[in-house]
């Protein structure tokens, strides 16, 4: 089953349906606004379907034994009867064709409201819209209509959690006979997603579901760099396509462009987006609209995605006052120490102002989708273990530095020395051994401390932090010299290692990264780790 550009949910404001939309303009007339010297209504088009006789592939097409499918040309677009989606205002996706190319949905929008489209989206349609950007072919009118030819895609991304997670509830839909269908649309893509596993036997993200949620980041990144908000980010507006497997963001009807120095909407700013997935700011009416609303409609993406079709405010009738009033709920992800920081980056913004006369004056500053690219959720076992390699050496540099400095000076002076960086390291081992009731060294298996030990690299303290990164990092530098019996415990490298510390010890990596991005995003050694 193909999916088309626009879906069934496109668009709410402040009704509790999924269907009904804002009186904004849809991506079609943005699209148009740009194209519109390009193309030019096909001499003699009218709005019902025309048989061109002289027209070697339309005959052709309409020769075909497929079931009484007609088929027309509107410029450079070639429009089947073949309706395979519906919209607001009259908008209804057609089966069609786009010059060379063998498919695209068709998007027939009324001709009435081309003059809704904003001024400022121009830039917007010119620009190179990069690989996670659903494409966007041509445009053609006749007197009636305006036809807009885009990618198409196999399915949402809504759909296809959805469909693998066996899950076929859905909220919007009322009657049985919807629900019947609907079940057979996932059924559908069930079938055709076979060879895709998107969760791993602990329930983790697998390399296919990171791949998706990876693009879906890297899709925002690319809109913002144009310094485009898109304003209505969701699962439903997030396009699948099997060959190659991705994700590509569509649906930009209710994007916005941020002209040059300015970094907000301000009297421009609106209420728009879907309900339960709009940042607080957008609920609050705030002018304060930045990019960062995208960023809080993306935390609820990931972790729509992470909990197999959750949602990080509850339930639908209870979204929208959960997001304005904060009441976030993470339990899911608690034992994802790395997805459980990146979330909370994305949706416990703190306002830059706060409740004024009992309204909350709200523009919130959270990551860049560029810095959720590099966030240690996305990481591999081979970086990960890096990671915590250069993390040791920056302690163990700052200790010897230390160590030379108070030489020369008095003892009532030592402290004034101190460096800040394994100070903060070592206030982590608090969370770090929180469950855990033991020191490090009686936590890590008997043999691989015994072959620690007779490396000959120094004692170790089991209550300290940083010589558990030096116990980590002599594994790392020594592991092909491990015993057999050692290696069998945790397994090859870089993966099996890597799967036992974070065994072992679930938040060392995110604790080492949270001070280290504090002290250290300037050094030398760990400054790869912070720059993009």
């Amino acid at each position: 089953m193909e999916y088309p550009f626009w879906k069934k949910n496109h668009y709410v404001s402040t009704s509790d349906s999924p269907f009904e939309c804002c009186h904004q303009i849809t991506d079609d007339v943005l699209f148009n606004r740009h194209v519109i010297k390009e193309f030019r209504p096909h001499p003699g088009v009218t709005s019902k379907f025309a048989d061109w006789s002289n027209d070697d592939q339309l005959t052709e097409l309409n020769s075909l034994p497929d079931g009484g499918i007609k088929w027309r040309r509107i410029g450079k677009i070639l429009v089947s009867s073949k309706e395979i989606g519906k919209g607001s205002n009259g908008t209804i996706i057609y089966e069609g064709k786009y010059d060379k190319r063998p498919d695209a949905a068709v998007k027939r929008l009324v001709r009435n409201y081309n003059h809704v489209a904003s001024k400022e989206i121009d830039n917007l349609i010119a620009s190179d819209w990069g690989e996670n950007i659903v494409r966007y072919y041509g445009v053609a009118y006749d007197d009636d209509f305006v036809y807009l030819a885009l990618e198409r895609c196999t399915c949402s991304l809504d759909d296809l959690i959805r469909a693998l997670s066996d899950s076929s509830d859905n909220e919007f839909l009322d009657d049985q006979a919807s629900m019947d269908d609907y079940k057979i649309k996932l059924g559908s893509i069930r079938d055709m997603m076979q060879d895709v596993n998107l969760w791993s036997a602990d329930n983790y993200p697998s390399p296919q579901l990171l791949k998706l949620m990876r693009d879906v980041v890297s899709g925002l990144s690319q809109l913002h760099g144009l310094r485009i908000i898109h304003r209505d980010l969701k699962p439903n507006n997030v396009l699948i396509t099997k060959y190659p497997f991705g994700a590509k963001l569509s649906d930009m009807g209710m994007s916005t462009f941020l002209p040059d120095g300015r970094s907000s909407l301000g009297s421009h700013a609106t209420s728009c987006g879907t309900k339960g997935w709009r940042a607080p700011e957008q609920i609050l009416h705030s002018k304060c609209q930045k990019q960062a609303m995208d960023l809080f409609s993306l935390g609820c993406v990931l972790f729509f995605c992470i909990t197999r079709g959750q949602h990080p405010f509850g339930a639908n009738m209870e979204r929208e006052v959960n997001i304005a009033k904060g009441n976030l709920d993470l339990f899911l992800v608690n034992d994802m120490p790395e997805a459980y920081h990146l979330l909370s980056c994305l949706l416990s913004h703190k306002p830059e102002s706060s409740w004024v006369n009992g309204k909350l004056l709200l523009m919130t500053n959270g990551p860049k989708a560029l810095e959720v690219l590099h966030h240690p959720f996305w990481w591999d076992s081979e970086r990960r273990l890096s990671f915590l390699y250069d993390v040791s050496d920056k302690v163990d540099w700052e200790f010897k530095q230390y160590l030379q400095k108070i030489k020369k000076i008095k003892k009532s002076e030592v402290n004034k020395y101190k460096s800040a960086f394994p100070e903060e390291l070592q206030k982590t081992a608090k969370p770090i051994f929180k469950f855990l009731k033991k020191e490090w060294d009686q936590i890590i298996d008997h043999e691989i401390m015994t072959d620690l030990r007779l490396q000959g690299f120094g004692a170790y303290n089991g209550g300290l932090v940083k010589d558990l990164l030096r116990a980590v990092r002599n594994k790392v530098s020594h592991h092909r010299n491990a015993p057999e019996e050692v290696q069998k415990i945790y397994g090859g490298y870089p993966d099996g290692l890597d799967a036992y510390l974070a065994g072992k010890f679930p938040r060392l990596l995110i604790e080492s990264y949270e001070v280290a991005s504090k002290f250290c995003k300037d050094d030398d050694l760990l400054r790869k780790y912070f720059s993009f």
